[in-house]
């Protein structure tokens, strides 16, 4: 008998019982009353080449330590095929143990005590945290409100990075999170003329780059002419599911050669032997998996703006262009937006219309003013999930939101 379509979907083979059996921060934060759609986490069993590596080495007690470059051959093999990066720099890369170590790792060879790092919010908070935590100040470049990378501003960034210290950096969001823009071409190649011109280095985080929905096209960043001296890092974590098996890649182009040979050889031990296999094994061998994946997640991106639609007409949103993350507009629905007083990266704080999500629909979701400048009243809901778990979040926050309206508290 032939698998159907829908069989073959990942965000579909577990059910809402298996995952709560989970014990991943997604599914233990909150009470079991509540449906989490908040970290990025996906719904999906791992997928089989992953587990068939993981298998054999537990089986082998391969658990030692990691050596040579089959997770980078691996990701060039990968890079070649998705990508078009038919060269891509084997011998430039090293691992790390996972791309916001890497980040931070990087920074440190390339800026100093005190520079400043650029960052374009809305954006993915660990960036505040890791950079701050790092002894670097964060500078922001907000995005335009076409939610695209807004080159005047990023000029007028730059210019001011290089007022705070000799060695500014541009951290570079590629696919964007939380917003899901994939960065164009041009785009990216304006962004590395604009960094020569002011002596920026760039720093791209690129891990979500293989989860490029139909419409949209990923360009990596080292490909770009002028970006010959800046850094990528790059991991499966968030495509096929790996966030507990440590591993990534730090790829340096070819006039950072030097920097990263002054990499510390300690780095290199951060990752886990099982999380490099499990990593090489999804670059090298799941290709055909994610493909699957995609075709779901390209489902529930159209399910998602139905369901928006029809139960929360006042939110809008930007289909997004890759990642599994939508980041909701909620400003129009009157809930009070002040944020606790830590500011942006503490991921962990809820305002706003996440709370009332949380209160009031038992929906988790992560809170927009954590993202930065712009955040504010926004929510970013991750809808790696299966149809049903997505169908139900949003009918309950749709519920919710009605019953808070002006009209309906009238009335209570």
């Amino acid at each position: 008998m032939s698998v159907s379509a829908d069989d073959r979907n990942p965000l579909t083979r577990l059910t809402l019982d298996q995952l709560r059996r989970r014990t991943s921060v997604k599914w233990r934060l909150y009470p079991p009353d509540v449906l989490p759609l908040w970290v990025a986490e996906q719904d999906v069993p791992l997928a089989p080449p992953v587990a068939d590596a993981l298998r054999r080495a537990v089986e082998l007690g391969d658990t030692g330590y990691s050596f040579g470059t089959a997770y980078a051959e691996a990701l060039g093999g990968f890079a070649a095929q998705r990508w078009g990066w038919a060269d891509f720099p084997v011998g430039r890369s090293t691992l790390v143990p996972d791309v916001m170590m890497g980040v931070v790792e990087v920074l440190r060879l390339v800026t100093g005590p005190g520079d400043a790092v650029v960052v374009c919010p809305p954006v993915y908070p660990p960036f505040y945290a890791f950079v701050t935590h790092a002894d670097r100040r964060v500078l922001e470049a907000p995005l335009g409100s076409d939610r695209r990378l807004d080159l005047a501003a990023l000029d007028d960034a730059f210019r001011r990075a290089r007022t705070v210290g000799d060695r500014p950096a541009f951290l570079l969001c590629n696919p964007h999170n939380p917003t899901g823009v994939v960065h164009r071409g041009d785009e990216l190649a304006a962004v590395a003329e604009l960094a020569a011109r002011h002596g920026v280095r760039v720093v791209s985080d690129e891990i979500h780059a293989p989860l490029v929905l139909a419409g949209a096209r990923f360009t990596p960043y080292l490909t770009v002419p002028g970006a010959d001296d800046a850094f990528a890092l790059v991991s499966a974590s968030k495509a096929w599911n790996l966030a507990g098996l440590k591993a990534a890649l730090a790829v340096a182009g070819p006039a950072a050669a030097a920097d990263l040979a002054r990499m510390p050889e300690e780095v290199s031990h951060g990752p886990s032997h099982l999380g490099v296999l499990a990593h090489t094994a999804a670059f090298r061998d799941g290709g055909p998996w994610l493909d699957l994946l995609l075709d779901g997640l390209d489902a529930n991106r159209a399910l998602l703006g139905s369901l928006l639609a029809e139960h929360l007409p006042d939110v809008s949103w930007h289909p997004p262009e890759g990642t599994y993350l939508a980041w909701l507009d909620c400003t129009r629905l009157g809930v009070p937006t002040e944020a606790p007083g830590d500011g942006p990266g503490v991921a962990s704080d809820l305002a706003g219309p996440a709370r009332m999500f949380l209160d009031d629909a038992r929906v988790a979701l992560s809170s927009g003013h954590v993202f930065g400048a712009g955040g504010a009243g926004f929510v970013r809901l991750n809808f790696a999930t299966s149809p049903a778990v997505l169908t139900e979040a949003v009918t309950r926050m749709g519920r919710a939101s009605v019953d808070r309206s002006p009209g309906r508290r009238g009335e209570a």
